[in-house]
């Protein structure tokens, strides 16, 4: 088993309570401590690029929904879609998931979020 890196050296910042309660969420979700998760969260942010900081699940989700919406709209018009033109398309959207993913997410953080009822009055 390797043994990883002694870390001698240590870095600190003050969170509010509901910002120690946000990480400690994540951590715990993502099966590490606190500190485990900080690390990686600061040190994999600090050195990739914007590409490799966004979900790559969601840009091969965006991927999937952008290569049946092209290849289905052709198909349900009754025209064929040749395969170069399919494999085409492919290049096309492996270069652009990416960005589109990444704009979807930075969407999704700029938008207000509904306020959360106590569901009081709903019968």
């Amino acid at each position: 088993m390797v043994k990883p890196p002694l870390r001698t050296k240590s870095i600190g910042f003050k969170v509010s309570e509901e910002e120690y309660a946000l990480l400690e969420t994540a951590a715990q979700a993502d099966g590490r401590t606190l500190g485990e998760w900080c690390r990686e969260a600061i040190l994999r942010g600090g050195s990739s690029s914007d590409a490799e900081r966004h979900d790559p699940a969601l840009a091969e989700i965006v991927g999937v929904r952008l290569l049946l919406v092209n290849v289905l709209r052709p198909l349900a018009a009754g025209e064929k879609l040749a395969p170069e033109a399919f494999d085409k398309m492919l290049d096309q959207i492996s270069e652009v998931k990416h960005q589109l993913a990444a704009k979807l997410q930075q969407a999704a953080r700029k938008k207000p979020q509904p306020e959360k009822t106590g569901g009081e009055g709903k019968r």
